[in-house]
């Protein structure tokens, strides 16, 4: 069982950058996908990115192209999310998920989940 905490979230103007961090623990073995979800008030989870295990291949939705880094600290199970040129569309609560079946774009795809950590971009 994989715990997830993520962390670094905040207030910030637009076009300002933010780097949020997610914590693995729970003695993760290799192989676990990691990735990065938003949701905004009255509006579904949307995928904004994943990290692969092997290769290291990543994946980005569209919302995040061009603007957004997810990278992963292997030997300190972390993963992060380096969120730059902010909107105030980008404002949600932003959350990191795990899993061990492979990449995935859609929350059912992962299985492991942390509390969430709130971003919000004022103009």
């Amino acid at each position: 069982q994989l715990q997830v905490s993520e962390s670094g979230g905040g207030l910030v103007q637009a076009g300002d950058s933010l780097r949020l961090s997610c914590a693995i623990s729970g003695q993760p073995f290799n192989g676990y996908v990691v990735g990065w979800f938003r949701q905004a008030p009255g509006k579904e989870r949307e995928f904004v990115a994943a990290m692969s295990w092997i290769g290291k291949k990543t994946t980005y939705g569209d919302s995040a192209q061009g603007r957004f880094t997810i990278s992963r600290d292997y030997p300190k199970d972390t993963a992060y999310l380096q969120m730059n040129s902010l909107k105030p569309e980008d404002t949600a609560v932003y959350y990191c998920a795990a899993t061990y079946r492979g990449t995935s774009t859609t929350p059912n795809g992962f299985d492991y989940w942390g509390q969430g950590t709130q971003v919000t971009v004022s103009s």
